[in-house]
């Protein structure tokens, strides 16, 4: 019974599709059964309105304003570092200017200090060598330092040796007035011995002091020693020549302690000090001894020569090192800078 409803089905949809067929010569026609009716395309939906463009506030404007800035202070290390090289270019300009001037200064013929005055402008005269004669007052000699030497590759701390060089009446060759003289390096045992000799001067001083006020004044009246008069003693002194060059005081460092003239402690030049201290006129010259007319029998003191007369403390290849050095650190941060400028790719 079901095979013969399932044939029935099946003939029936075949008629349903014989009845559709189209045959030539015929009108197409179709039932209203067999084809169903078209619906009306609804209508279009209306566009969404695209979302308004940001305006640019008051408050957006100073975070544009504050990246470029930030974008410019990453170049000021650089600019502050290039022109630091560009100063010591000019430093090394100035600084070899300034050692030729002092060669040539050198090399001019000496001045002969008798015919110099305290009065004379001594700083247009810095850096001429003079010769000067006179005698050296040891014990009046001050020691400024510690001051290092190198001999050999080998370090060795000692002093400058500065002493007044008196002059003598009715000697035409003897210079007019007392002068300072830093006569050279010694080594630390010269000051040491100084000191030592001062101690037992002052108390044999003292020693005789006490003796000649306990002594009666008789003895002094009948004593018949003779007395020496400076014409027969001053021509018997031989005559210390010294050739150096006229210098001024030094401006120490915030890192030099002060000069102690109680102690004996002398840490820098300073030229009106040293003549306080030794009872000569603040307007007293100064001069540096030059390694000329040195006598060989006396190692010591040690004068300075040229080279170590014009030398400072930054010489020209060391203003030159600066300038590389501080180029190359411009180089750098300016290349980062431009590195952090650029915008970073997105790798997928």
């Amino acid at each position: 019974m079901a095979f013969i409803s399932k044939s029935f089905l099946t003939a029936r949809r075949i008629a349903k599709a014989s009845s559709l067929k189209w045959a030539p010569g015929q009108p197409y026609s179709h039932s209203a059964s067999a084809v169903p009716e078209l619906q009306p395309a609804p209508p279009p939906s209306p566009p969404l309105p695209s979302p308004p463009l940001p305006k640019l506030t008051s408050a957006s404007r100073p975070q544009e304003k504050q990246s470029g800035w930030t974008r410019f202070l990453l170049f000021v290390p650089g600019a502050i570092t290039f022109g630091l090289g560009t100063w010591q270019i000019f430093r090394r300009q100035e600084k070899v200017k300034m050692l030729e001037y002092k060669q040539s200064r050198l090399e001019m013929e000496p001045i002969y200090c008798n015919h110099i005055t305290p009065s004379e402008n001594l700083d247009s005269l810095e850096f001429r060598r003079v010769v000067c004669k006179g005698v050296f007052d040891e014990s009046k000699s001050i020691y400024v330092g510690p001051r290092s030497r190198s001999i050999s590759g080998v370090t060795e701390n000692g002093y400058y040796l500065i002493t007044p060089l008196i002059p003598l009446p009715n000697i035409p060759d003897s210079l007019l007035m007392p002068i300072l003289v830093n006569r050279g390096w010694v080594p630390r045992s010269w000051r040491d011995k100084s000191l030592k000799v001062l101690e037992e001067d002052g108390r044999q001083q003292s020693i005789e002091s006490t003796d000649i006020q306990e002594s009666s004044s008789w003895w002094s009246f009948w004593s018949k020693k003779p007395t020496i008069t400076e014409k027969e003693h001053f021509p018997q002194v031989m005559l210390d020549e010294v050739v150096g060059v006229i210098r001024g005081s030094e401006k120490p460092s915030i890192f030099v302690p002060a000069n102690d003239p109680n102690s004996r402690q002398w840490f820098y030049v300073d030229v009106a000090e040293f003549a306080h201290s030794c009872g000569l006129p603040e307007n007293t010259t100064y001069i540096e001894a030059v390694n000329e007319k040195v006598n060989p029998s006396k190692p010591y003191p040690i004068p300075k020569d040229n080279n170590a007369l014009i030398r400072s403390s930054l010489m020209p290849q060391d203003h030159l090192n600066y300038t590389f050095t501080w180029y190359s650190l411009s180089a750098a941060v300016t290349f980062t800078a431009f590195k952090r400028l650029q915008p970073k790719k997105i790798t997928r």
